[in-house]
């Protein structure tokens, strides 16, 4: 869930190594991207990156739209790249953290350990880099949380990770704290935290979209998801959150658990409107 936009305003295009490419062409790609149009930013991005093979931030973006389609041979391919290129920048290796991951999630038992392993080489190496990086941490929270401890998993790290990204962003801290409760099954406790920040900031497009989908894995708190992830579709969705096309099919889980099938339908078929290639979503549909 990473937030670079600002960061992206405040270089020049010479800084981020895009002197060999049309500099408005980036821009326009990067908007492309921001704005969740993934097809278009997909042949944008292609068509820099046949001008300059070797520019890290194109196939840092490349990785990133790989890694939205479920492409995780793409993402490593792309992320390893733009490490290569430019060692030293802390949004590469997370990505390429986040890369390692998805593959880990479709390998066999040997490989998964081994890109577990690698997955979290890269994001104690992003958080290395920039200890600043809420959302770095907040991938190695999420690795220590979820993985077995054979794997390198510890909730005791992860409570460490916690209570750091909660001193550099209360909110987030807030919501990290929920997906830890969600964890442990304390979801009653996981919802306060996140009505705690929608007490002061209610059109929070993270803790809404959160709220949906704490409702959509357990099953409780149905409407109060639903109406989260229906307000989530009519905001903008910001860059680096799951977008419309995600809101839409979380829509589509829950109507399916109160057993409207013509509206799970119907919202699995907005969420291939929002992307014509999100998976999720097909296979939802094809379930159904």
């Amino acid at each position: 869930m990473q937030r670079f936009c600002a960061v992206l305003a405040g270089l020049s295009l010479t800084a981020l190594g895009v002197a060999a490419v049309d500099p408005a062409a980036f821009k326009a790609a990067v908007e492309l991207y921001q704005q969740h149009k993934p097809l278009e930013a997909q042949k944008a991005f292609e068509t820099l990156a046949q001008a300059d093979g070797k520019n890290a931030d194109i196939q840092f973006y490349l990785g990133r739209l790989a890694l939205q389609r479920d492409d995780h041979e793409q993402a490593v391919a792309c992320f390893e790249k733009a490490v290569a290129l430019v060692p030293d920048d802390a949004r590469f290796h997370h990505r390429l953290g986040d890369a390692y991951g998805l593959a880990a999630q479709k390998a066999g038992l040997f490989s998964k350990i081994s890109l577990a392993g690698k997955c979290q080489a890269e994001y104690e190496k992003a958080v290395e880099l920039d200890g600043k990086s809420v959302d770095a941490r907040q991938s190695l929270f999420n690795f220590y949380l979820q993985a077995p401890g054979f794997a390198g998993g510890s909730k005791e790290k992860a409570l460490t990770q916690a209570e750091e990204i909660k001193r550099l962003d209360p909110p987030r801290g807030r919501q990290i704290f929920a997906a830890y409760y969600a964890n442990e099954q304390k979801y009653a406790l996981a919802l306060a935290e996140f009505d705690e920040v929608l007490k002061d900031k209610p059109d929070d497009y993270t803790s809404l979209y959160q709220v949906g989908r704490l409702a959509a894995n357990t099953g409780q708190f149905l409407d109060r998801g639903l109406a989260a992830l229906r307000r989530c579709v009519e905001l903008p969705a910001p860059a680096g959150e799951p977008g419309h096309a995600a809101a839409h099919w979380r829509i589509g889980n829950i109507l399916e658990k109160q057993g409207d099938k013509p509206g799970a339908r119907a919202a699995y078929e907005a969420s291939l409107k929002a992307d014509p290639k999100f998976p999720q979503a097909i296979e939802a549909l094809k379930k159904l």
